[in-house]
């Protein structure tokens, strides 16, 4: 048998099986003292009623007028009779019996005693210096009857006692580890985003040092993250400013020169500072997408959202670049708008960067809040496309995209327990792209 791998099942298992052996073992103890104690009991009552008997049959034997007459006791009323005898002389002739005696049942006497044949336990006594004996018998089966009865009694209470003690036992493990659930329970609902100190109230000293090593271990993988976010959004914010001055100045060199490979070196390097540019600001991006708190107490309708940072590549790449579905109703959810923005701004981003020019990618949001955005191009081998969301994966793609926008979307669908699924071809074509996300929805 496989030992089972729960603590609470271990416990309750090895509890309930020990004490039900423990239980056995002392029936089986007490019915072996007590068919002992039994035996001695049924072995004085023969001797006590032979000595009772043999004076009366001695009396009645002495007053009868012709020796050696064989007589049997008449009964009264039919009985059951436990104990027969028979009274014989020092021939063997039986001068007295018990109504329900027979002869066969009885052995010649062969001394004062007990004796035990197959099926009965015998008593002999005599008496006139053994010319009167007496034996006095019990049947086996009485005895084994009896011990049965006895063993029954007391096994009916353990039929009973150790079920309500295995229960008892589950109910007492359940309830002593009912802190110990609450605790891993509380662990496994965890995300990587929630790194607070997990409560050890309650919990037995034995786990209580690996409550504090987790809240410990916690602490220190929050402190690590929040000192690898603030270098992330510090550095790229502060290559803002350098860069955004470098940016001008090679501007400004390239409109004062009049030297043709001056202008081409300033354009290659214009090229590289806005793209600099560019990584630096998807490092904010996907410092806030994982520094949590991506959800708020309150939903709001993030239709508005969707339609503002659409409007703003319309202007920049052209209205024909973009379709546009949404719903009449509104779309409440308790995502974050800033954190939604950064999502819708780098799908669409996406879908204008790897999309060609003559489709226009497809931003679909429906009432339950699944938000679609598809662009044509080619098919994404599956083994890039399960690659796609790590960081500075892209693909095999010629475009001059960064690498993070995907993976942006993931940190933002992860910190707001969103699904996130990516297809290539899209549903219903032969080729293209198309992300799904399912936004958080509060009804």
């Amino acid at each position: 048998m496989r030992w089972p791998g729960s603590l609470q099942a271990r416990l309750a298992l090895g509890l309930g099986l020990g004490l039900a052996i423990v239980w056995l073992v002392t029936a089986w103890i007490t019915a072996t003292l007590l068919q002992g104690e039994m035996n001695e009991v049924f072995d004085s009552t023969l001797e006590e009623t032979a000595q009772r008997i043999l004076p009366l049959a001695v009396l009645d034997i002495l007053d009868r007028e012709e020796l050696g007459i064989s007589q049997r006791i008449a009964t009264l009323r039919q009985h059951e009779e436990f104990f027969t005898y028979i009274v014989r002389d020092d021939q063997g002739r039986v001068l007295l019996r018990s109504h329900g005696a027979e002869d066969a049942v009885f052995p010649p006497f062969e001394g004062l005693g007990f004796r035990q044949t197959p099926t009965h336990r015998l008593y002999y006594d005599a008496a006139l210096q053994g010319t009167i004996t007496i034996a006095v018998a019990e049947p086996l089966n009485y005895r084994i009857e009896v011990a049965r009865e006895a063993l029954v009694g007391l096994a009916f209470p353990l039929i009973m006692v150790i079920p309500l003690s295995l229960i008892g036992v589950v109910v007492i493990v359940w309830r002593s580890l009912d802190p110990v659930r609450r605790f891993s329970a509380e662990l496994a609902s965890r995300d990587e985003y929630d790194l607070s100190p997990v409560d050890n109230g309650n919990l037995p000293s034995e786990i209580t040092p690996v409550a504090e090593a987790v809240n410990q271990l916690l602490d220190r993988l929050r402190r690590a993250m929040e000192a690898e976010r603030s270098f992330t959004a510090n550095a790229a914010h502060e290559l803002r400013t350098p860069v955004a001055a470098a940016l001008a100045q090679i501007q400004r060199l390239m409109t004062e020169t009049s030297d043709a490979v001056v202008s081409q070196r300033g354009v290659e390097i214009e090229a590289s500072l806005k793209r600099l540019n560019r990584l630096s600001e998807k490092l904010l991006q996907l410092a806030r997408a994982e520094g949590g708190q991506l959800r708020r107490n309150t939903a709001s309708d993030i239709r508005p959202v969707l339609r503002m940072i659409v409007s703003e590549f319309e202007r920049i790449a052209g209205t024909e670049r973009i379709e546009v579905d949404l719903p009449d109703t509104a779309v409440l959810s308790d995502i974050d708008p800033d954190a939604f923005a950064i999502l819708v701004r780098n799908l669409i981003e996406n879908g204008l960067r790897h999309g060609t020019g003559d489709t226009p990618i497809q931003v679909i949001m429906t009432a339950n809040g699944l938000l679609r955005v598809i662009n044509d191009g080619p098919v994404v081998p599956p083994e890039t496309l399960a690659k796609l969301t790590a960081r500075f994966e892209r693909g095999h793609s010629l475009s001059d995209g960064g690498g993070l926008g995907l993976s942006i979307v993931q940190a933002i669908a992860d910190g707001t327990q969103a699904t996130l699924i990516l297809y290539s071809p899209a549903p219903g074509r032969a080729d293209g792209f198309e992300v799904d996300f399912e936004v958080p929805i509060r009804h």
